[in-house]
């Protein structure tokens, strides 16, 4: 193998690549990035039997071939190479990499030993890159990190004809997103559950007008089964969840490839969670709003619980810590409802939300204000106004809406189309 790319495609797809390698691989040769060269230009892979990555670059390709070598040593040249042509060269069992003045030798892994990618499934449809990227950044927070528990590590992916949904859930708050895709089948309807994680990484680097092909190897089924949960949003009355049915999906677009297997486990019945109607509604600015919360949680510890008290056209805001720190902050919000009415979040989760009901400002034409009339309970949504300026004050115009049934009750925070996101209150 004997070729010349330059830098910056180099650094670009092997950071792509090596976000898939596996953190501690179960045998050596499974931390190692292939490289193929050939008349295409130069093929970067990487496959743990779970998550596979495949991403193409130019290159002018003297000698096609192929080598394995260590994916994360790899990334960490490439990151610091100058802006110079690379040259490549596989000599035996050792790559030379040469940029400029420097030269690196890395020892090669066995490639023949190498697992062969798995074929990407039969493409389900498209979806905009961005609007997937940006669902996906908003749903993601809410997923678990606890590994014991898989369903609550993965995002939901369920599709019914051009709708597509995702969701999220760490017990203690819940993030669905709906937005438009396009569908090879008119009708189709699945259901795939895919680890938060890999879909996150996956949807970084996607970009808005570009299409994205995502594949499904097997359709979810309905199933009266979930996962036993007796705290948090879910309860100990959960029943009617979707299977997230073990199989594979595939995400194509812009050269890059990446599939992951399906986490074969059920999901909650999420629909059921929402309450259908709330007693009091808040309308506040999501920059403002977002900007409080942080400095007020700045004295706040793991245990505190930011306690927030609607009045006539305020809010306040205030939580203290074990040490005796408090921290108190007065802004403006339309409020309809008791007045002193009062409810209280763990500070993090709440700031979680309302950064994720701001985000997605960009599908609405310019930035938005709180809207001024609540009639449609399933479907408030802060309205578009016309805003000039830099992002800074269209995210300050940004519009969220708070719904709540009663204090000790989840309540919903909405704000870009579609989003919707249930926080399971602290005792006041």
């Amino acid at each position: 193998m004997r070729l010349r790319i330059g830098r910056e495609a180099l650094a670009d797809a092997v950071a792509w690549a090596a976000r898939a390698l596996p953190t501690r691989p179960v045998i050596p040769i499974l931390a190692g990035l292939l490289l193929e060269a050939g008349e295409g230009g130069l093929t970067l892979s990487c496959f743990d039997y779970d998550v596979s990555a495949r991403v193409g670059a130019e290159a002018a390709v003297a000698e096609p071939g192929r080598a394995l070598v260590s994916g994360r040593l790899l990334a960490e040249i490439a990151r610091s190479l100058p802006a110079r042509p690379v040259d490549l060269v596989s000599e035996g069992d050792t790559v030379v990499l040469t940029c400029g003045s420097g030269r690196f030798t890395l020892l090669g892994l066995p490639a023949d030993d190498f697992p062969a990618l798995p074929a990407l499934p039969p493409p389900a449809g498209t979806v905009d890159g961005g609007k997937f990227a940006t669902a996906v950044s908003q749903v993601v927070i809410a997923a678990g990190r606890d590994d014991t528990l898989p369903m609550l590590t993965g995002v939901l992916i369920e599709i019914d004809g051009s709708e597509m949904t995702l969701v999220a859930t760490d017990r203690y708050r819940m993030a669905v997103r709906e937005l438009d895709w396009q569908p090879v089948k008119a009708g189709v309807r699945a259901s795939a559950l895919v680890p938060a994680r890999t879909l996150a990484d996956a949807a970084k680097t996607m970009v808005a007008g570009s299409e994205v092909a995502i594949s499904l190897a097997a359709e979810g089924q309905q199933t009266a089964a979930v996962a036993d949960d007796r705290s948090g949003l879910l309860g100990s009355a959960a029943a009617g969840g979707v299977d997230g049915a073990n199989g594979l999906i595939g995400f194509d677009g812009g050269g890059r490839r990446l599939t992951t297997r399906l986490l074969g486990t059920e999901f909650v019945a999420y629909k059921s969670r929402f309450p259908r109607d709330y007693r009091s509604c808040a309308r506040l600015a999501a920059g403002p709003f977002s900007a409080a919360i942080r400095r007020v949680a700045l004295v706040a510890d793991r245990e505190s619980r930011l306690l927030l008290t609607f009045r006539a056209g305020e809010l306040v805001l205030e939580t203290g810590s074990g040490d005796g720190s408090q921290a108190v902050e007065t802004i403006e919000a339309a409020f309809e409802g008791e007045d002193g009415f009062a409810i209280a979040f763990k500070p993090q989760y709440l700031i979680d939300g309302v950064a994720a009901a701001a985000a997605g400002g960009d599908e609405r034409a310019g930035g938005a204000e709180p809207a001024a009339d609540a009639d449609d309970h399933g479907g408030d949504e802060a309205r578009a106004s016309n805003v000039d300026g830099d992002k800074a004050q269209a995210e300050r115009a940004t519009g969220v809406i708070l719904e709540f049934t009663a204090p000790d009750k989840p309540a919903i925070i909405r704000g870009s189309p579609g989003f919707r996101y249930l926080l399971a209150p602290m005792r006041t």
